[in-house]
């Protein structure tokens, strides 16, 4: 070979080589989820950005051990759920590490000890667990408060009430609807400190270790990674100055805001993006979902006309059986069961199986009331267009189909209006919808009352407009 066709190879292969060091020195990406309501570990600050304890030492630790991840901000409970399902990779949220989740999950080394705290309304009487009986007691589910608190119910007699949120689980406290909340002290402390209408009337119980946690007997490399980087962070200090800038400052040097953002027009002015976002997948699940759903439903309707016997069985088998179900249940069960069950790594993202909940469920009612709309139509009309020689299914698309979906338009709109506000539903397996917008909002500056006021009415006006499209369909059809 001539000196420049080796000089050519060599350059290719060192090009190659580059390449080939640069593909496996890549950083490799976990899907990590968190908590969406548990400040200061975890929560949304100004323009939707995620901050917190957890949040900072997870990043300062990926950044030492050279690793990528995808946050997803979920509730606690389908973290856990979504964990045990494979759907991500790890839970870093102020996980207790106890005996009964070490049985279903691998957990590291602690990366902070808290314990249990009572807190009650302000103007409460109550300061000891004895004057509980009788009276009901609000939890987090799946958190060591609760735990706790179950496991002193028997003893002191009182009630228990389960929120997914920290959020709701105050705000009953405060309104008087619960006598008391159990809570890990840290977030308890930041929560009053920062305009929560509570009090701490209890010592701290059942102290207990947080960690970062993965499914048993997978993601061992992740667990080493996390256990390695704590390590380090705590070597050097940056774990100290993580800690000591949550738990030592004030919710607005964090979040940005002032008493001028708290106002309604404020609020509304800092969240109208994120506002915006969540409005938009609102948008973007209802019209998919019932495009699909009607299609699934006119299937149904015209399935359920058919004569014979098979049409109509599997029609109603179909309305029935997700019609009956709760959509909650469903989700989950899409989301979560479903993939459990043929495991091999097998995943659906969150928007597609919050997609197919929809239509399905809303395909069965739609199903429903097409199959009713259909022999809603005088039965002598099929009869006249089979007597005129019009085979069966030509009579239905150009008799009885014209006919019935006029008298189900009405039904139609409704069935949109119903999908809309449905789609809040599905923020218990992750899509950050609008309701659960608001909910990350509460989460960072607890002005419950004025977002829920600002979600409502958005979410009056969409239907106020659907309503005049209803009636102004109906009008020119009559």
């Amino acid at each position: 070979m001539k000196k420049w066709q080796v000089a050519v190879v060599m350059l290719l292969a060192a090009i190659g080589s580059w390449f080939a060091i640069g593909s496996n020195a890549q950083a490799k990406t976990y899907t990590i989820a968190t908590d969406t309501t548990f400040a200061p570990f975890e929560f949304q600050a100004k323009g939707g950005k995620y901050k917190g304890i957890d949040i900072d030492i997870l990043k300062a630790i990926a950044k030492k051990e050279n690793f990528n991840y995808r946050l997803k901000a979920i509730s606690f409970g389908a973290a856990v759920q979504q964990l045990s399902a494979n759907q991500v990779d790890g839970v870093i949220a102020g996980m207790n590490i106890t005996p009964e989740r070490q049985k279903t999950f691998d957990f590291s080394d602690a990366y902070y000890t808290s314990g249990v705290v009572m807190a009650v309304a302000k103007d409460s009487q109550v300061k000891k667990f004895s004057q509980l009986k009788g009276k009901t007691v609000a939890l987090k589910t799946g958190t060591a408060g609760a735990s706790y608190a179950k496991s002193i119910q028997n003893k002191y007699g009182f009630k228990i009430k389960y929120f997914n949120d920290s959020n709701n689980m105050y705000n009953d406290v405060k309104v008087g609807n619960s006598a008391a909340c159990f809570e890990d002290y840290p977030v308890m402390s930041y929560g009053i400190k920062n305009g929560i209408a509570l009090k701490i009337v209890s010592k701290q119980y059942d102290a207990g270790d947080y960690g970062f946690a993965v499914k048993k007997g997978k993601n061992a490399e992740l667990l080493k990674k996390f256990n390695a980087g704590l390590k380090a962070i705590k070597a050097d200090g940056t774990y100290k100055k993580i800690t000591n800038k949550y738990l030592n400052s004030s919710q607005s040097s964090l979040t940005g805001e002032t008493a001028k953002s708290r106002t309604f027009v404020g609020l509304f002015t800092q969240n109208l993006g994120t506002i915006g976002t969540g409005l938009w997948m609102t948008l973007e699940l209802t019209v998919i979902s019932i495009i699909l759903a009607t299609i699934m439903g006119v299937a149904l309707g015209v399935l359920g006309v058919m004569p014979g016997k098979v049409g109509p069985a599997i029609s109603s088998t179909i309305i029935y059986i997700f019609r009956g179900m709760p959509l909650m249940v469903l989700a989950f069960f899409i989301y979560i069961g479903f993939p459990d069950l043929i495991g091999h790594g097998f995943k659906i993202p969150a928007f597609i199986a919050g997609m197919i909940t929809l239509m399905l469920n809303e395909g069965a009612y739609t199903g429903a009331f097409v199959k009713g709309g259909f022999q809603a139509v005088d039965e002598g009309q099929m009869e006249a267009a089979r007597s005129l020689g019009l085979p069966y299914w030509t009579a239905m698309r150009k008799v009885i189909m014209p006919q019935g979906i006029r008298i189900m338009i009405p039904s139609f709109i409704n069935q949109f209006i119903i999908t809309l506000k449905d789609t809040s539903i599905l923020s218990v397996i992750g899509i950050v919808e609008l309701t659960q917008t608001g909910t990350l909002i509460i989460a960072r500056n607890f002005e419950g009352f004025k977002i829920w006021l600002m979600i409502a009415m958005i979410y009056l006006i969409i239907i106020t407009l659907l309503t005049w499209l209803s009636n102004w369909v109906q009008r020119r059809i009559n």
